[in-house]
Parts: structure tokens; sequence; C-alpha cells
């Protein structure tokens, strides 16, 4: 069967069991659990004929073997114990709870839907995207839940081509979500080196990736996602559950792919001896860190930074504020472009992200050893954002919206680029789809003598300003004013919390 077809299969029983009130979210957390102990009864099989890493009693065949309430009992009993496990099972199933209601419902999804597909013998290309499929489906229909977490596959694709990663280079998404930038970052290099030895196999599926992600239900996802997808096996887990931001790990990486999670302020909730609760903002002092702010991207920043080693590569997807925002933003732009290549910035447009009203940038930088002089010769700016309008459903960003940017980037020899704006560019004529003057480079010298050194740099004519007769869509226009004024109000919000009123917002907004 097809990855279509299986996540078509899996979907559809979704809204079976979301009469008995299990979410989406909920729906692709059991699978995982089932999915996981499935294929651990295949490989104890022809051709594998491995140890399973499942005790018996908790296998898939106790499972297979019950019926009714003795089913029901069970699951929940296997869900509890391997819960306890350390490593891989811990991963997968610390925390977890059966969500079913129905002990007949839970039975058809083990005997009729997971047990009649061989999961191991299937392609990781076919059951990879299934999962994945399942995830992006999760993503789009609770945007504020797992959408949070799931960056545009288009993008992260784009991302990774324009990169370039190479066999042997070590990966790392200190944020890594349901592990997007890790999946595609293994696709990449599998599909550009035909002829990899079979130890460069075992070095790609045991050692080259690790993620790291915060929230234990979204690490358990990235983790089954990568499994599914031949990444990581019972004695090498890809992904750890941990505050990125808390500590040096003290491993470095030859490329950082991330999209931190947006918010600019980290807290963490106190609650007193009277038992009221109050936040207090949480700054990381880390002698790694240039700068002590409690502004989280920036923070992510500095944490990439730290995390790569000499003339290692990153990615980091970042908000508006940290190109412009004075203080500490201002300090770690200034120590980046000197301490680090800073070479190419994609501005975003709106539309792409589940988090209304963002506005965001990809940064790509080289980490390089001292140096009197500056690392930073030119920084490169593609600006996707003017003129371009997206939207989730309607107008979903495409990987080919995108092929300009990766040509322009020229990953094999960065020397090359040219400018495709200057001075004397003619103005496109409405409805011309050319991406002429995007692409645009802006020295050293220019960017330090910038205000507050300031990267937000925009220079393409605005045609919703000065072209009345060439508007978008109403729709689009409203979608840009409901962005903008969303954007605005998470602003105010932190203005208003580091005045000490965020209480009061909180309130009203319950």
């Amino acid at each position: 069967m097809s990855s279509s077809g299986i996540v078509q299969k899996l979907w559809n029983y979704c809204n079976v069991l979301r009469d008995d009130g299990m979410s989406y979210g909920d729906y692709v957390e059991q699978l995982t659990y089932l999915l996981f102990l499935k294929m651990a009864d295949e490989r104890t099989r022809k051709p594998y004929n491995q140890k399973s890493v499942v005790p018996d009693k908790y296998s898939w065949q106790s499972l297979i073997k019950r019926d009714g309430d003795e089913l029901f009992d069970h699951y929940r009993h296997v869900l509890e114990a391997l819960g306890r496990e350390k490593g891989l099972l811990g991963l997968i199933f610390g925390k977890s709870q059966n969500k079913f209601q129905d002990p007949a419902k839970l039975r058809r999804l083990i005997v009729d839907l997971i047990d009649k597909e061989n999961w191991s013998r299937m392609s990781a290309d076919v059951k990879g995207d299934a999962y994945e499929g399942l995830l992006n489906k999760n993503a789009v229909e609770s945007p504020k839940g797992a959408g949070q977490y799931f960056t545009p596959r288009p993008l992260i694709s784009a991302i990774v081509d324009a990169v370039a990663p190479q066999p042997g280079e070590q990966i790392c998404d200190p944020a890594c979500g349901t592990g997007g930038f890790l999946l595609a970052a293994h696709d990449y290099i599998v599909a550009s080196n035909e002829h990899l030895t079979s130890a460069e196999k075992k070095k790609l599926k045991e050692n080259t990736f690790k993620g790291c992600e915060l929230v234990q239900g979204v690490a358990r996802l990235c983790a089954m996602n990568m499994l599914l997808h031949g990444i990581g096996s019972p004695e090498y887990e890809p992904v750890v559950v941990n505050d990125s931001l808390a500590a040096d790990p003290q491993e470095r990486f030859e490329l950082v792919l991330t999209n931190p999670p947006f918010g600019k302020k980290s807290s963490v909730t106190i609650v007193g001896e009277d038992g009221r609760a109050a936040k207090e903002r949480e700054s990381y002092e880390r002698d790694d860190f240039w700068t002590t702010t409690s502004n989280k991207q920036l923070n992510f920043l500095q944490h990439v930074k730290t995390l790569l080693a000499i003339n290692g590569r990153a990615a980091v997807v970042v908000p508006d504020n940290v190109l412009f925002e004075g203080g500490a933003g201002e300090a770690i732009r200034r120590r980046l472009l000197d301490e680090c290549d800073v070479h190419t910035l994609l501005r975003l447009p709106t539309g792409l992200f589940y988090a209304q009203g963002v506005k965001a940038n990809v940064l790509f930088f080289d980490k390089k050893p001292a140096s009197e002089e500056p690392w930073t010769r030119k920084l490169w700016i593609y600006d996707l954002r003017t003129n371009m309008h997206y939207t989730l459903k309607t107008n979903p960003l495409k990987r080919s919206d995108l092929d300009d940017f990766v040509k322009c980037y020229k990953s094999t020899n960065r020397a090359r680029r040219k400018d495709t704006w200057s001075a004397d560019l003619k103005e496109l004529s409405p409805g011309q789809t050319e991406y002429k003057g995007r692409w645009r480079g802006f020295d050293y010298d220019e960017l330090i003598a910038r205000d507050k050194a300031s990267l937000d740099i925009f220079w393409l004519r605005d045609e919703s300003l000065e072209d009345s007769d060439n508007l978008p869509e109403p729709g689009v226009i409203a979608q840009e004013i409901v962005a903008d004024l969303e954007a605005a109000l998470v602003q105010f919000r932190e203005i208003a919390a580091d005045l000490g009123v965020e209480e009061v917002l909180e309130a009203d907004q319950s």
C-alpha cells in the first residue's frame, strides 16, 4: 500500500475515535506506542532475528492475544511498565497513558489496521512518509498545539538544499520538534550519495543526528518519526528531552539546523508560600554566552554558535526582532558579525507558520576561529517577503517558490554570488512573476554602520503601498492586517509583562 493510502486508512479511523473524545494529537500518540510495539515484534522474525527490546509480557503478541476489558487493562499496564524503562523505551513510552474509551475500538486498531501491515519490510520512505503525513494533518487540524512545532516542509527542504549536508558530518537541531530538519538532512545525504559504504550507512543511522526537545510528548513523536525513517536504533537515541538553553552540552557539530519555538521571553512560574503564582523572567547565565538576556530567540542564537565546530555551518529561523532589537540584540549581532561569517539572510513572507502574526527570517552563518579581523565580509539578503502573499490552506508555500533562492545561494561556490538588484533596475510590470531584484549583497562596513547594526533591511518597492490599481485580493489584505495586529499584540504583551501587569492581561484573556 502507498504512503498516502496508509495515511488515509489510519486517518479515517481517527474520525471514528473522535466520537469518543480522542483528539488528533492523542490519536497520533497512541499510534506511536502501537507502531513501535508492532515493529519490535517484526524485528524478532526473519530476516532480522533480533532480540526484542520489549519484555515478552508487554510485547505486541501479548496485545494480539487479548480482547475486551482484558485487552484494555493489559494495554494500560504495558504503557505504565514501558514508561519506567530506560533508553529508547523510556523516551517513547515516558508518561504515556491509554486514551481509548472503548476496548472494541482499541482492538480494531490493533488487529485490523496495524497488524495487517508489515511495517519493518515497508520501505522507510513509505512508512516514514505515512507517519509524517499524520503529523502534518495533526498540525493543520490543531495549529495551536501540534502546529507550533511544525516548520513548513518546503522551507525545510530549501534550507537543507542550500546548506548541502555531507556524509560524515554531525548534524544537530536543538529545538527539533517532530524532527523535520533532521529527516530532510538525512534524505538529502542519501539522495546525493548513491554509493555510501556500509560504514557510512551505519554512521548515518546511528551516529550522525542529534535532536533536543523540551516537550516530552513532541520528543516521543520525533523519536518515532526518525525510527520509521530508518534513523536510530534500540541502542542509539537520536533525541533527548531537555532544555537546550540550560547548559553547554559540550558536543560540537558540523551543521546546526533549527527553528526555535516562537515567543520572545523565557519565564518560569513560581508558587509562593501563600499559594499565589508569579512568573519570574528566566535568564541563562552561561560562560559561553556573550550577553545575559531573557530573550529566548537571542539565547538560541548564542547557543547555536556554541554548538558549532570550527567552520561549522548553521541555518536558524529567527523573528524580525532579532534583526533590529537594541541592547542585548545589538551586542549579539555585532559579535556574530565579527566572530562568524554571517553570509546569508532569507526574509520570509507571513502566512507560513501556524503561530499567527509571525514575521520570520532564516539566518545562515559559519563559525570561524579567533581572528583580529571581522569574519563577515558581505551579507547576502534574499527578500521573499515584499509583494509575496501566502496562506496555510488556500495558497501555501511550495518548494518551487524557493528555487530562485537556492539558485542564488550557490552552495558549492558562494564566491560566485551576484546581485540580481541594481540601482537602475527597472520595476517589474504588473503581473510579472520574475524574481529580479530580490537578491542583494551588503558589505560588512555598511552593516556595522547602521543604527544598532540592524539587519532589518528592505529595498524593493511595496506594490500594495504605491499601486492602488494592483492591490492584492481583499482576503490577502485582511490576513496581513490581522497578522500585523497580532504581532503588535505580542510585543505589547511583552512590554506590559516587563511593567508588571502580566497577570492582569492573562486574566483578561481567560
